[in-house]
């Protein structure tokens, strides 16, 4: 009962948004070379998707998207892994990470460009580069914010550090982890747009710009919806593995019963 509220909720919402929309552009007289309304978004829609002229960008754009989202979010978690599990590792790492941090991702896009040409390369480089701060902040956080109760007790039981790795520390962060991850999707489809933006010949970033260039605004508002509803099915599978992953903590914050090691007679 309460996702069918959360759900009509949502739909609701949606009705009124449209028809603020509508009627909006409508009574103050926007022309639709500034705004187009819904219906007019709506021909346009369904005029690239039932041509399937907009399949191709979808997939490129997508493609760039899950190969740098994958290698972003793995090289961040094995890296906050090694910060969190070696002080020394963390002292040569971490400088690094805040200072790359603090670059502009948007300025390194053309020297990417230089580097690995107009391909796909660049463009996965660019989102795996903007993905990675999220994970390994948040995996991070998590890894040291563990249960010092529990900690303690593995350790009484001279447990080794791999074990404690995984029964305490990562169980305890797999929220902050799935919070990153999620974070990352947002961020992980602006870098791929704004690589095509700079340099392609395919992708909704592109046929965004293109679009632009003839004010073909109902092509741009599809291209941008569809990269809305690229995120939020991304969300989706994040929340709908977090739900598998992390089964014995629910939407609570705590981590899964965990039993002691068991001391060797």
């Amino acid at each position: 009962m309460k996702k069918l509220k959360g759900r009509l909720i949502s739909a609701l919402s949606l009705v009124v948004f449209l028809l603020f929309w509508h009627y909006g552009t409508v009574l103050f007289g926007v022309p639709a070379y500034l705004l187009p309304g819904p219906y007019a978004v709506l021909q346009s829609a369904i005029k690239l998707y039932s041509t399937g002229l907009i399949f191709p960008h979808i997939g490129i754009t997508v493609t760039e998207m899950m190969v740098g989202y994958a290698c972003g979010c793995l090289v961040a978690f094995l890296l906050a892994s090694l910060v969190a599990e070696f002080e020394i590792v963390e002292q040569i790492v971490v400088p690094y990470v805040i200072g790359f941090q603090s670059m502009p991702k948007v300025a390194l896009a053309p020297i990417l460009l230089v580097w690995f040409g107009f391909g796909l390369a660049s463009k996965v480089i660019l989102v795996a580069l903007i993905c990675f701060f999220p994970v390994f902040v948040n995996t991070l956080s998590g890894l040291r914010a563990t249960n010092s109760d529990l900690l303690d007790l593995y350790k009484a039981f001279s447990a080794p550090r791999w074990l404690v790795y995984w029964d305490v520390k990562l169980p305890g962060a797999a929220n902050s982890i799935f919070a990153g991850l999620q974070i990352a999707i947002v961020l992980g489809l602006i870098g791929a747009v704004v690589g095509e933006f700079v340099a392609a010949k395919q992708g909704l970033g592109y046929l965004i710009q293109a679009s632009s260039m003839n004010f073909d605004v109902g092509t741009m508002f599809t291209s941008v919806f569809t990269l809305s509803m690229i995120g939020i099915i991304g969300h989706i599978v994040i929340r709908a593995v977090q739900s598998r992953v992390i089964y014995w903590d629910g939407n609570r914050q705590s981590g899964r019963p965990l039993q002691p090691p068991v001391e060797n007679a």
